[in-house]
């Protein structure tokens, strides 16, 4: 850092930043302690939270075996990457004393040590987050016995824990980075980003498939079939459906939302990085840094007065809004007075950039708002699905995918305002029209940074919906009071609601950072060879418009694969509940299920998928660069963007509608003769939309983020190699047609059926 010139205002500013990164990892300390030091209830209700926490104590230890040859492997891909093309002329400004040999080998550790932090701290943020989250479940459960704000304020500030964790260490990490290497930053923040975006696409995967195929196996049976209650205890699934919402909803959200952040920050310093190079301005580097530690002061705040009216009953959704919107203004207001302080001097003056941060803010307001809309409660296109109910299940299934598919239009409509914002604030900036675009693509970085300063809020909305729907289970398993059980069904459907809006923003911000990665991988191609993209990516070019299709491909591929494995998963899991209601004194309540095996079948079928459908995004990019050249790997990016955003937020919002339009007959007084509430028919209809909701919600549409991110890195990374390399034409074929075959094995492999489950200890 100290190779560039700062001024003492700039030095001072990287060291607060990284002060206000621990500070946010002490306030998760402060709230965990808060929150482990609430009454944990009675003896049943700590058996079934011990169950929940061996279940996924379990998975996670077997997760962490399957990925970390993965790990090793592209660890040591990373370090040797940087051999391939000769270090940056920034990697000389850093280490100026350093020859070419010397500075490979230190950008190698660089990078291949940023990758395995990224890797540990997105694994730190998933596993610390969902044990977290059971620990507060039955405490929520506890407080519900006494008061909704006492429930709502423990289930928040556990979510808040995994949300500040996701804040401190991203930015922490970032910031290490930049402190050490300085302009030369990117080559190492690239690794950073790749190693938490590949760890959330394992985690939000395997998670996924986990979750959905105990939480659909259990529902045919029990809700379907025998007309259980939705956590009754005589249902062999049930504790597996239980530790797969700790498991997907927060394991893998924190994963998923903690690589947004690292991403956002690592495409907002490698264009800063260019603008930096055209103006001579610090400014462009620093100023993001400086947004990011203004969310984590501003979430802290926000997040800590989230409570309700005193009582037994309350508004949950306001309370959290309410401190959403507070940190928001904070956010919005302090980026004002940084800007007019600091950007002042820079082309275009401090108002751009402010706009282009402030556009951010308003983005993620947009989408949470959107999202509610379309899955809430009391939102027109959930109450149209329950009116489909009256008809059964068809009319159920046909309403629900309208209302996904009008959703997504609605979503991406939004992102593309956000973004034509960028280009209006920064239109006519510059000297050329080349620097104009990088002024653009600089713009949309910053909006994303600015769309994720509230990641603190997100990641605790979302946490909050399993740590809800945990309670609500304890508290029907341990058979609490009814007016307990009513608190803790309103927080599971807020729960329902939050998660879903977290989920729009985690895709929004997935789109956000992907445009503008697709900018750093145009600019990272222009530093190799000017003129090898200098009238940008054609679409008018067969070899794009062919890329472009390719692309659009990918995301389906994956989510059929993953829909898939949920999908035999849950048969499994149907044919082992079938089979334990049985025996005898099972479903009269007599004799205890065997809850172990369910565990041991969704684990075993999760773990099958991780690394063939990881390899699935790690390798398409390479194969389109290789096979077909840079230009049409551009047109890929573009195609892999578009079809992505479009099918996560069908698949999210279409099932998180199905899962709130089924909440509200269940609220309803139970009188099957008059088709109401649980055991009508309009309730087993709304079952089976749910049932086909949660793996498009739960499964394939949020692990699309991660996998958009992964595709958009691996580009990055490879495009210099491709464009240096591109004259061996005939080896890069070979290379491609081998990495071909790798994929069409992976894809066979993944469609077959799981392992055999043996009964052994996991």
């Amino acid at each position: 850092m100290s190779m560039m010139h700062l001024t003492p205002f700039e030095t001072i500013s990287v060291w607060v930043v990284l002060g206000i990164a621990l500070v946010g990892l002490a306030y998760a300390v402060f709230l965990r302690r808060q929150v482990l030091a609430q009454p944990t209830g009675t003896q049943a209700m700590m058996d079934v939270w011990d169950a929940i926490r061996t279940g996924a104590d379990a998975y996670l230890g077997r997760q962490l075996r399957t990925i970390l040859p993965f790990i090793a492997i592209l660890t040591v891909a990373l370090f040797l990457s940087v051999y391939i093309v000769p270090p940056t002329l920034e990697a000389h400004e850093r280490f100026p004393t350093l020859t070419d040999q010397q500075l490979q080998v230190v950008i190698g550790f660089g990078r291949a040590g940023a990758f395995i932090m990224g890797a540990l701290f997105s694994l730190i943020v998933g596993q610390v987050g969902m044990r977290m989250a059971v620990q507060a479940n039955v405490r929520v459960a506890q407080a519900a016995r006494s008061s909704f704000n006492g429930a709502l304020r423990i289930a928040y500030r556990a979510g808040t824990v995994t949300g500040m964790l996701t804040d401190g260490l991203g930015l922490f990490g970032g910031t290490i980075i930049f402190i050490i290497f300085g302009v030369a930053a990117p080559d190492a923040l690239l690794g950073f980003g790749f190693g938490g975006t590949l760890l959330a696409l394992f985690m939000r995967v395997g998670g996924g498939i986990y979750t959905k195929a105990a939480d659909v196996g259990a529902d045919l049976v029990g809700k379907v079939e025998q007309d259980l209650p939705e956590d009754d205890p005589r249902n062999a699934a049930v504790i597996a459906d239980l530790v797969g919402d700790n498991v997907g909803d927060c394991a893998g959200m924190a994963a998923d939302i903690f690589e947004s952040y690292e991403v956002t920050i690592v495409s907002a310093l490698i264009l800063g990085l260019a603008l930096r190079s055209m103006t001579g301005h610090n400014e462009w580097l620093i100023y993001p840094l400086l947004v990011r530690g203004i969310g984590v002061l501003s979430s802290i705040f926000g997040t800590y007065i989230v409570k309700s009216e005193p009582g037994m009953s309350g508004d949950a959704m306001s309370a959290i809004f309410r401190g959403f919107l507070t940190s928001a203004a904070i956010s919005t207001v302090l980026f004002g007075i940084v800007a007019v302080v600091y950007m002042g001097n820079v082309p275009g003056g401090w108002v751009r950039p402010f706009l282009a941060t402030a556009a951010g803010v308003l983005l993620a307001i947009v989408i949470d708002r959107l999202t509610e809309h379309f899955t809430g409660t009391e939102g027109a296109p959930v109450l149209e699905i329950k009116q489909a109910h009256d008809t059964g299940p068809a009319t159920t299934i046909l309403a629900g995918l309208g209302v996904g598919m009008e959703a997504a239009v609605y979503a991406t409509l939004v992102i593309a305002g956000a973004i034509t914002v960028s280009i209006l604030v920064y239109s006519g900036v510059g000297q050329t029209p080349a620097e104009e675009f990088a002024f653009v693509l600089y713009g949309i970085a910053l909006t994303g940074i600015g769309m994720l300063t509230l990641t603190g809020n997100n990641v605790a909305m979302d946490s909050f919906g399993p740590i809800a729907d945990n309670a609500n289970g304890i508290g029907e398993m341990a058979d609490l009071e009814p007016e307990a059980r009513q608190i803790m069904a309103d927080l599971d459907a807020v729960g329902n609601t939050t998660k879903a809006i977290t989920k729009g923003i985690a895709i929004g911000s997935a789109v956000i950072a992907a445009v503008a990665l697709f900018g750093s991988f145009l600019t990272d191609v222009s530093r190799v060879d000017a003129q090898v993209l200098a009238q940008g990516i054609r679409i008018s070019l067969p070899i794009v418009f062919v890329g472009f299709l390719i692309g659009g491909t990918v995301p389906w591929l994956f989510s059929s694969l993953a829909i898939k494995a949920v999908a035999r998963a849950a048969s499994e899991i149907v044919q082992e509940v079938r089979r334990q209601f049985r025996v005898p004194g099972v479903i009269e309540g007599t004799v205890k299920p065997d809850y172990a095996r369910p565990v041991a079948i969704t684990t075993v079928a999760a773990q099958k998928e991780l690394v063939n459908l990881a390899w699935l995004a790690v390798a398409a990019p390479i194969i389109v660069g290789l096979a077909l050249g840079v230009e049409a790997l551009g047109g890929f990016l573009a195609g892999v963007i578009l079809s992505g955003q479009l099918l996560a937020v069908f698949m999210s919002d279409a099932g998180g509608a199905w899962d709130n339009a089924k909440k509200i007959i269940e609220d309803e007084p139970r009188d099957p003769a008059r088709n109401l509430g649980k055991g009508s028919e309009r309730h087993k209809a709304s079952v089976v939309g749910d049932t086909v909701g949660d793996p498009l919600k739960d499964t394939a549409g949020p692990a699309l983020n991660p996998m958009i991110k992964v595709i958009n890195l691996v580009a990055l990374i490879m495009a210099p190699v491709i464009v240096a390399y591109s004259s061996y034409t005939i080896a890069m074929l070979v290379i491609a047609a081998i990495l071909l075959v790798t994929v069409f094995f992976a894809v066979r492999a993944s469609k077959r059926g799981p392992a055999p489950i043996v009964d052994q200890p996991l």
